[in-house]
């Protein structure tokens, strides 16, 4: 559902191909934590609300997020998610078996809102250097509860449309499967087709200058 932001096919086509590349990082970065292959999907991306996107999600189960703020060239909340029960194993898997268990216990929510800092920086950082743009993140916040809980946790009033670019991962050895979602309100989504315009213009150039 592309089109229905109104960019050109070149726009959307382009689009895909950044956010690709941050997710085969973020895939990396995570395989890197838990020692074990991360296969993403490829992104999927549309206009949605809040309310909406946590149907889709999963209504009714319990999410572990971990959420960062990012403001620079263009705004948009980048949320990590796993299935409550998901959560230890994960932490297991980064640590190894040298820490007890009663230990991991303690340490998940500072375990797993690292993970997600560096997951979602991974790819962040990807999509600000093919822009040429800083993107500037918040500390990252870590929250257990329903989808709804995790992506509307301020229920904001009258539920505005959003953009939702959705990615699916797995870990397909412990058959854990999880979420990375980025969601920009209106206003975000209008900075962030001008810094895709931007990128092809740099392209275009770029192969006007190589005589092709």
């Amino acid at each position: 559902m592309i089109d229905t932001f109104a960019m050109s096919d070149l726009e959307a086509d382009s689009l895909m191909e950044i956010f690709n590349i941050g997710v085969g990082h973020a895939a990396a970065a995570m395989s890197d934590i838990v020692n074990e292959e991360v296969r993403m999907s490829v992104p999927s991306i549309r206009i949605t609300t809040r309310s909406e996107a946590a149907d889709e999600l999963g209504a009714g189960l319990s999410l572990c997020g971990i959420s960062q703020q990012y403001k620079g060239a263009y705004a948009t909340e980048a949320i990590l998610m796993f299935p409550e029960t998901a959560s230890f194993e994960i932490v297991r898997m980064m640590v190894g078996d040298l820490v007890p268990a009663h230990e991991l216990g303690e340490m998940e929510r500072e375990a797993m809102s690292e993970i997600g800092n560096i997951v979602l920086n991974a790819c962040v950082g990807t999509l600000a250097n093919m822009f040429q743009k800083e993107l500037h993140g918040s500390l990252p916040v870590f929250r257990v509860g329903s989808s709804e809980e995790i992506l509307n946790p301020g229920r904001d009033k009258g539920d505005p449309s959003v953009l939702m670019l959705r990615i699916d991962f797995s870990l397909e050895r412990q058959q854990i499967e999880g979420y990375l979602a980025f969601i920009l309100d209106m206003s975000a989504l209008r900075d962030l087709r001008e810094q895709v315009r931007l990128y092809i213009a740099r392209i275009e150039s770029g192969f006007a200058a190589d005589g092709l």
